[in-house]
């Protein structure tokens, strides 16, 4: 199976390009949604977290409380390392699984991670798509979305892979500041070309 790795900086649209895609019959796992399974209650990783942790670190409802966890992790390095190294070999497990279903039969996926070129997820993928729009769209789009305030969402987008650097490193681009048909038709553009690379 060739996986494209769909990748691009906080507002750039990602989950809008991801869904268009889909429209074509891709399949696409998105590492974010991953990463969330594997904690749930019930799931071996959680069990670990709250051994590590203390109880504390679950909701009355025994959900893990991200919040505190958050808080600790940025806090204390080693917390955050040893976190890491727990979770990065469970949730690469599970996206590998979920990026081979059964009965597909296009010739690629969409591994959709906005971390893919920060962490080892690259190597997983054979080509690498970056959604992109310039810094202030970006600022735009995420103040609008989450409410955050414009330094919050700056500082995220400074804590990220710089667009320049995230655009070298691309296979191909899809320009998600233009019009919605003319994303569209880049979107199926690029879906033809893959099918015929990897057909």
């Amino acid at each position: 199976m060739n996986i494209i790795g769909l990748t691009g900086g906080i507002g750039s649209g990602k989950s809008t390009i991801v869904r268009q895609f889909g429209d074509h019959g891709v399949h696409w796992v998105d590492a974010d949604d991953v990463a969330r399974e594997v904690v749930e209650p019930g799931m071996p990783a959680l069990a670990a977290i709250a051994d590590h942790f203390g109880q504390d670190i679950l909701t009355p409802e025994g959900a893990l409380d991200r919040a505190r966890l958050r808080h600790i992790i940025f806090e204390q390095p080693e917390q955050r390392a040893w976190l890491e190294s727990l979770l990065h070999p469970i949730i690469r497990e599970e996206l590998i699984r979920q990026l081979h279903p059964a009965d597909y039969t296009l010739p690629y996926v969409l591994l959709v991670s906005p971390l893919l070129l920060e962490t080892d997820q690259h190597k997983l993928v054979d080509k690498v798509l970056v959604v992109d729009v310039p810094v202030d769209i970006q600022i735009a789009r995420t103040m609008a979305r989450d409410t955050n305030s414009r330094e919050q969402v700056e500082r995220i987008i400074a804590a990220q892979m710089p667009r320049e650097q995230r655009i070298a490193k691309a296979h191909a681009i899809v320009d998600n500041s233009q019009p919605t048909e003319k994303v569209a038709a880049e979107v199926r553009a690029l879906h033809e070309k893959f099918m015929v690379d990897f057909g």
